[in-house]
């Protein structure tokens, strides 16, 4: 039996509509919970609406219920796919991968592969996009992209500050994190992702601009040592991205530069002012 494979993701993975859209990605939207209301993350809602109503209420997240998932899976099976990868924000910082392997085991007839990205941002996103690269070539079977993309993990690394930790304490994301002192004495940490897919401090610097230009050096020395694609994402601070985008998109290595803002359910927990910075050899 022929493998048409389809790739889903969720969406804390940072790729715009138009890329999903082309690149036919199927997303599970987490959930932004108010005490009022609830929206579907990236459908209903936009990073510029919790912003504006911080002040008023910090909302929680959700992750998709198993009935949501179930629903996708089965969506894409009736449109003729019988195999999918399913690939999902670190397992370290949400239970969505843990909820999508429980559901795809209650399913029969289709092959479902759960991956945990053991990231977030663009760092599953160009997972997923490699997923979906390897796919469309049409010269690997499932389980060698499984094992591809597996591998290519540990060829994204991820960089990030905030502005304040008290969101990522607020929602229980601060990791292996340290700050409150820290913070009194305006030590800013740039913050990545460790192999248990959970955040930890990678450097601490003081002030804000001395931490843009460490991201920026970093940034730089990863640059250096192969192709690669370079990401900048951010909340509400694009005028700071887009000054650090500018000065690596340039770079004889860089293959592919892009500019983004960090979904609504991410802003939740970063509050405004977070960048970040991915890069993923090619």
């Amino acid at each position: 039996m022929e493998e048409k494979i389809a790739v889903v993701t969720d969406s804390t993975c940072d790729l715009s509509k138009e890329i999903l859209e082309e690149k036919e990605i199927d997303f599970l939207p987490l959930k932004i919970i108010y005490e009022k209301n609830q929206y579907k993350d990236r459908i209903d809602i936009k990073p510029q609406e919790v912003y504006d109503n911080f002040d008023n209420e910090i909302p929680s997240t959700s992750m998709p219920t198993p009935a949501e998932i179930k629903t996708k899976y089965l969506e894409l099976k009736e449109e003729g796919y019988n195999h999918i990868i399913s690939i999902h924000i670190s397992s370290g910082l949400s239970g969505t991968y843990n909820t999508c392997k429980m559901a795809a085991n209650q399913l029969e007839d289709l092959t479902v592969e759960v991956i945990d990205s053991k990231m977030l941002s663009m760092g599953l996103g160009r997972l997923v996009l490699y997923a979906k690269e390897l796919v469309d070539s049409g010269d690997y079977s499932f389980s060698e992209i499984i094992n591809m993309v597996n591998n290519k993990k540990e060829e994204i690394k991820l960089y990030f500050i905030v502005s304040t930790l008290k969101y990522l304490k607020k929602g229980g994301r601060i990791g292996k994190v340290k700050g409150t002192i820290a913070e009194l004495l305006n030590i800013k940490p740039i913050i990545s992702i460790n192999e248990a897919g959970e955040y930890f401090t990678f450097d601490k610097v003081r002030s804000r601009k001395k931490s843009i230009k460490k991201l920026i050096n970093l940034a730089k020395e990863k640059i250096n040592d192969s192709i690669c694609y370079v990401d900048v994402m951010h909340a509400d601070a694009k005028d700071e991205a887009m000054d650090i985008l500018d000065k690596l998109k340039d770079l004889p290595n860089v293959k592919e530069a892009l500019l983004g803002e960090i979904s609504p359910a991410m802003v939740v927990h970063s509050g405004p002012g977070l960048i970040g910075v991915c890069i993923t050899k090619k």
